[in-house]
Formats: C-alpha cells, sequence, structure tokens
C-alpha cells in the first residue's frame, strides 16, 4: 500500500494542476502545508501550458492497493 500527498492548485486559465509527493509524512499537519502551498503559487517556480499558478485548491492525501492477478512468464 502506498501514499500520495497530492497538492492541488488552480493555474491562470482556471485549470487544476496536481504537485504529487510520495510516502508523505504523517500526520499532515494542515498549517504547514496551507502555508507551503501558498509560498509554492506565490513563487512562480512552476509554470504550465495554461499558466503560473494562481491559487491553492487543495490537499489530499492518497492511499493506492495494488493487487497483481496475472504476471506473464
Amino acid at each position: 500500500m502506498s501514499k500520495r500527498l497530492e497538492l492541488r492548485f488552480v493555474n491562470e486559465e482556471g485549470n487544476n494542476v496536481t504537485i504529487g509527493l510520495d510516502d508523505p509524512i504523517e500526520p499532515a499537519d494542515e498549517m504547514e502545508i496551507a502555508d507551503a502551498m501558498s509560498l509554492i503559487a506565490e513563487s512562480d517556480a512552476f509554470i504550465t501550458a495554461g499558466g503560473g499558478l494562481a491559487s491553492a485548491r487543495d490537499a489530499r492525501i492518497v492511499e493506492r492497493n495494488v493487487s497483481t492477478i496475472y504476471e506473464a512468464e
């Protein structure tokens, strides 16, 4: 089972942009994440096809379970 922290933003064209981080530290600190997302959006460190990151949308931890049911030799 793997976990991923997804930081979701809205770019200048209004499209959603996700930055994912594997194996986040838990429990996640909501205030630290909010502060980091504000800094990321304000720094113009990431430019997408729809322009820079205009604002933070939300953050979530996604848990994924993968079970292989067939594997070719």
